[in-house]
């Protein structure tokens, strides 16, 4: 005899299933009445007329976009490397058997972690914008956060790897780094690397916040060029089309690395089967 199936509330009754259809169709009714309002108030603006999409078909704004584009990817990727840095370190910090190492790292984790990154970047401007220039505010900004949530990340890669692992290694001669940087970091990086690629995502779309501090990203680009036209809305369309399509490439090469790792990964555990079969 079957186990009965378990479900999480019950099964509504008909006039249940009325009331539902109902509230759905009546929020349906509400959405639709509250994107119309929104298209006819753009429209009354005259947001919505086609001379405003014209001053896309200029070389120069078309120029203006790409360089906004490409400070935009600038300033992510030089991020994401630091970031990268910045959580082994804080990874290996915390995974430290000592407490004077473990506990600073710790706080100093926690502390950046829990601060907005937008009051980072905002508050590396401050203090050294004269210095460093926006670029490098909004890059150190986006390491400290990005880099203290990596470093959870990794962390919880490394403690994911079977204890075996360690223990063979061990058993073998390996010393403390050796083992850490030969068997287990490897492991966790490959466990984990779709997480992180994930992390790096939203560390490319919070490069936005770099317009807080005047860096002349794609955001600034855009925003510069809707003022200038007096098209906001069809300036802002644009935009946000040119990220969905800079994260789409992102999130798609983050498909691609993941199935790859997992046919590599289910490659070498095949290969050690065999190995295992002959030898026996």
């Amino acid at each position: 005899m079957s186990a009965p199936t378990q479900v999480l509330f019950d099964e509504p009754g008909p006039k249940s299933r009325r009331n539902n259809i109902i509230l759905s169709i009546v929020s349906l009714i509400v959405l639709l009445a509250l994107v119309a309002f929104v298209i006819w108030k753009f429209a009354d603006a005259g947001q919505l007329e086609p001379e405003k999409w014209y001053p896309f078909t200029f070389a120069q704004i078309q120029t203006v976009l790409l360089q906004g584009m490409f400070a935009t990817l600038k300033v992510a990727v030089v991020a994401s490397v630091l970031a990268l840095v910045v959580g082994v370190v804080f990874a290996l910090l915390r995974l430290s058997s000592k407490k004077v190492i473990s506990v600073p790292g710790t706080i100093v984790l926690e502390f950046f972690r829990g601060v907005p990154v937008l009051l980072l970047i905002f508050a590396m401007f401050l203090l050294f914008g004269n210095e460093i220039g926006a670029f490098w505010s909004v890059v150190f900004g986006l390491t400290l956060y990005n880099g203290m949530v990596l470093a959870e990340i990794i962390r919880a890669g490394i403690l994911a790897v079977p204890t075996g692992q360690r223990e063979a290694a061990m058993a073998i001669g390996l010393r403390s780094g050796q083992v850490m940087s030969l068997v287990l970091m490897p492991q966790a990086l490959r466990a984990m690397m779709p997480t992180i690629i994930a992390q790096i995502v939203v560390l490319l779309k919070d490069s936005a916040l770099g317009f807080i501090v005047t860096y002349q990203d794609l955001l600034y680009q855009v925003n510069l060029i809707g003022r200038e036209y007096n098209n906001l809305l069809p300036t802002f369309i644009v935009g946000a089309a040119l990220f969905i399509i800079i994260n789409m490439i992102v999130a798609g090469f983050a498909r691609w690395l993941e199935s790859r790792l997992q046919r590599k990964t289910t490659a070498d555990t095949e290969a050690d089967g065999l190995t295992s079969k002959i030898v026996d």
